[in-house]
């Protein structure tokens, strides 16, 4: 027997507790885009990505794979796809760790070195990246033909070293320092630069079952009324 994955530890009481309610919302007000996903959605795009990364990029368990992304519902979708698929995964600029993989924007192609390297748009629309040099894997096309179930096979080291349970730990910790519960519903204006900010602003509130609304260049006159359309409980940074 296996021992689960960050993601199986994640997604599994949610998708019990509450499958179909809001999980991540996603605005970005420089574009207006409005994005929302369920439990079961957020899950599917994990699965395919898990899927992409074994069966297209030859992840294997325990494989390092760089994740360096803003914030946004993608980069979630990725984390826990990467996650399932029991990548050991590094959050943002190369750290000296020998990875494998790397899923960048496009304005990250210059620094990404690794031997696969998938790009991501993150446009609302699943539009690709424009002009890819070849031998770089536009992911928006790539991963909409993986299949939305995914069984993993193995587990290594989940976040810059630890284990998923050492990270489920430390994200419940940080959530119930904050009072997060199943019950709450986060807006956060954080970034995602490394592995500590994604335990900060999307593992721990994953952990405490709440749900997360993630605003991209936030305005802050849109912020007040949002708190009352969105029902927020709790704001990240406080």
């Amino acid at each position: 027997m296996i021992d689960p994955t960050l993601t199986d530890l994640l997604l599994t009481p949610i998708l019990g507790a509450d499958p179909a309610g809001p999980r991540v919302t996603y605005y970005d007000d420089a574009t207006g885009e409005r994005i929302e996903l369920s439990a079961l959605t957020l899950a599917n795009w994990a699965a395919k990505t898990a899927n992409f990364l074994r069966d297209e990029l030859g992840v294997a368990p325990g494989d390092a794979v760089r994740v360096d992304l803003p914030a946004h519902w993608q980069t979630a979708a990725v984390l826990l796809g990467a996650w399932w698929a029991g990548a050991h995964t590094v959050v943002g600029a190369a750290d000296g760790t020998a990875t494998t993989v790397a899923l960048v924007t496009a304005a990250g192609l210059d620094d990404a070195d690794e031997s696969e390297v998938a790009a991501l748009s993150l446009d609302p629309f699943g539009r690709p990246v424009p002009d890819l040099p070849i031998g770089v894997t536009d992911y928006a096309t790539a991963v909409r033909v993986h299949g939305d179930a995914f069984t993993p096979s193995g587990t290594g080291p989940a976040l810059a070293g630890r284990s998923a349970a050492d990270v489920l730990g430390d994200a419940r910790r940080r959530a119930a320092d904050r009072s997060w519960d199943a019950s709450s519903r986060v807006l956060s204006t954080a970034s995602w630069p490394d592995a500590d900010a994604v335990v900060d602003g999307l593992v721990a509130v994953l952990a405490a079952g709440a749900s997360l609304v993630q605003v991209s260049n936030a305005d802050p006159a849109a912020q007040e009324r949002r708190r009352t359309t969105e029902k927020v409980t709790a704001s990240y940074p406080a």
